[in-house]
């Protein structure tokens, strides 16, 4: 999943916090609790393909259940993400 990069960020979602979990039948399909870092993102297009391409040939099928609670906050954000956050010039 950190080949899975936020489009207008930069950084992949695993490092932003915004997995919060996975979920893998016994058919291995997998479900992926994600959320955003704003609920108006258009671009939940782009992170479902590159999810889709990120987990192909290790999972048989891949949905995303896009969860808003708990809210996502910079909080979230794990450390590496912050060192790639401050990097490109934000404040975190």
């Amino acid at each position: 999943m950190k080949d899975v990069v936020d489009p207008e960020l930069g950084i992949n979602v695993v490092d932003l916090g915004l997995v919060y979990g996975l979920h893998v039948d016994e058919d291995t399909n997998l479900v992926v609790d994600m959320t955003l870092t704003s609920a108006a993102c258009p671009l939940t297009d782009v992170i479902t393909d590159q999810t889709e391409q990120a987990l192909e040939g290790l999972v048989n099928d891949v949905a995303i259940n896009w969860v808003w609670m708990p809210p996502w906050g910079p909080d979230k954000i794990t450390p590496d993400g912050r060192e790639q956050l401050r990097a490109l010039g934000f404040n975190v």
